[in-house]
């Protein structure tokens, strides 16, 4: 037979690591080109990988839930290519010299995979130039079995032991798990693993370490038994508190890049933050006409709320920049031309910030329909690696929570996130009377080293008055 092992392929965007959400194919199923073998979480979306070989389900490496390195296996398929009709295949789903086995490197070796094997076709969201080109392909070179029988080597029998000293390693592939034993002293070699063929759990890990602080003997996690005790020992009490724990979550996916992304912010921006109330019932008497005699076309109060917002940063660009590293070992300002609109939004996995790109040259109408057209895909974890970075500025409505106001944190590396709250009836002095007005409060967060608070309030000051008589600021937009 010939195997061949497909690696966890470069997800895009300089990923590291995955975590396997699901399988969606078992070892001895018959698979195609480009079928949807696995689901997978990145930092920044889910997305389904396509195979790029055709023939049986050798082997499955991983399991729901695992961490996987970009470059390591995740799938072994038998082509079929090298059977003869003679002896059985081996039944243990391992690759042998005998066994040819061939890798697949990357995407962006098969994106150009327009014939043979590879169609081309990638992960979603990344194009390919749809099958033309010619192949590339990463092939290791194949052992003759038959020249390396003609007469032993006098190496053969050093060679014999480190394999047998290969295969007694312990089995680890995470980084995370293997730094996690080194922290706490735990010899990985003591260890039994959990997972498939052996596979050395973060679990198994932390069953040692709790144990080791009892001073009693680390768990085995070979048997179902001990599995259990090992996660009793996981959730126990906390020294700290005197509490018992209820559950631990590990900090990994989407939830790590956004504490990164946070951690970072907080850590390298020197923010300051500015806010002001705003009486927006002109802004929703003007909508709620659009409606009646539009009902199916008419924008959102958010999409005006961000049609203003480009306005404004089209009147003050320094809110529409990027701090980076210079050539010359300082920092510099960088200013864009064109504005890509984030609009934060909550799901499932986490707050996803997708983008929407020159939204200066679109209208409310137009901004409304990206805005739905975002919301859905982020919802969904189908958004792009590009729709999720390329932001320059952020626009957070948080008063779909309830909420009045909230000093956010910016979207490291933009320098300037805005917050929308929620619309109430408010007591308000209209022309020296009181009364009672829909009113909003918006609250700019900025980076202090890319302007002052008269820019910050001069674009505050501007989306309020939109807001507040936003006939006259659309007429000119």
């Amino acid at each position: 037979m010939s195997i061949k092992i497909f690696l966890l392929p470069d997800l895009g965007e300089g990923l590291t690591e995955a975590d396997l959400v699901n399988w969606l194919v078992a070892e001895g199923d018959t698979i195609v080109v480009d079928q949807p073998i696995a689901e997978v979480e990145t930092a920044k979306s889910l997305v389904e990988v396509p195979s790029p070989f055709a023939g049986t389900v050798h082997q499955l490496h991983g399991a729901a839930g695992d961490t996987m390195d970009v470059g390591k296996a995740l799938l072994s398929v038998d082509d079929g290519e090298g059977a003869d009709g003679g002896d059985a295949a081996p039944e243990a789903p391992v690759a042998t010299e005998a066994a040819p086995v061939e890798t697949a490197q990357s995407y962006r070796e098969e994106e150009r995979a327009g014939t043979g094997e590879g169609s081309g076709n990638v992960l979603v969201g990344y194009g390919t130039p749809g099958g033309a080109g010619a192949t590339r392909r990463t092939r290791r070179p194949r052992s003759s079995t038959p020249s390396a029988a003609k007469a032993p080597s006098a190496t053969a029998a050093p060679a014999a032991a480190l394999t047998q000293a290969r295969t007694a390693a312990p089995t680890v592939i995470s980084p995370l798990v293997r730094k996690l034993a080194r922290d706490h002293g735990i010899d990985i070699a003591t260890l039994t693993g959990s997972g498939r063929s052996g596979l050395i759990m973060r679990a198994d890990v932390q069953g040692a370490i709790d144990a080791s602080s009892d001073g009693a003997p680390a768990v085995s996690a070979a048997s179902p038994a001990a599995a259990a005790a090992s996660v009793d020992g996981m959730v126990g009490a906390d020294s700290r508190s005197g509490l018992g724990i209820s559950s631990r979550t590990p900090l990994k996916g989407v939830r790590k890049t956004i504490a990164q992304a946070m951690s970072t912010s907080r850590r390298e921006i020197p923010e300051a933050t500015v806010w002001v109330d705003v009486d927006a019932t002109e802004l929703v008497r003007m909508r709620a006409k659009l409606k009646a005699a539009d009902p199916q076309n008419t924008p959102g109060l958010l999409a005006f709320i961000a049609r203003f917002t480009v306005a404004g940063l089209e009147r003050y660009p320094e809110l529409n920049t990027r701090i980076q590293d210079a050539s010359d070992g300082g920092q510099e300002i960088i200013g864009f031309e064109g504005i890509n609109l984030g609009i934060a939004a909550q799901t499932d996995r986490g707050l996803m910030v997708p983008s929407i790109a020159r939204a200066q040259d679109l209208s409310a109408r137009q901004i409304d329909t990206e805005v739905r057209r975002l919301a859905g895909v982020a919802r969904e974890g189908k958004c792009t690696p590009a729709e999720l970075t390329r932001g320059t500025f952020t626009l957070n409505n948080y008063g779909v929570f309830g909420v009045d106001g909230s000093a956010a944190i910016i979207n490291h590396p933009e320098v300037a996130i805005l917050g929308v709250g929620r619309i109430i009836d408010r007591p308000w002095v209209v022309d020296g009377e009181l009364a009672v007005r829909k009113v909003t409060e918006l609250t700019l967060t900025f980076d202090h080293r890319v302007c002052d608070g008269g820019t910050a309030g001069g674009f505050l000051r501007y989306i309020a008055d939109a807001i507040e008589n936003p006939g006259s600021v659309l007429a000119d937009l």
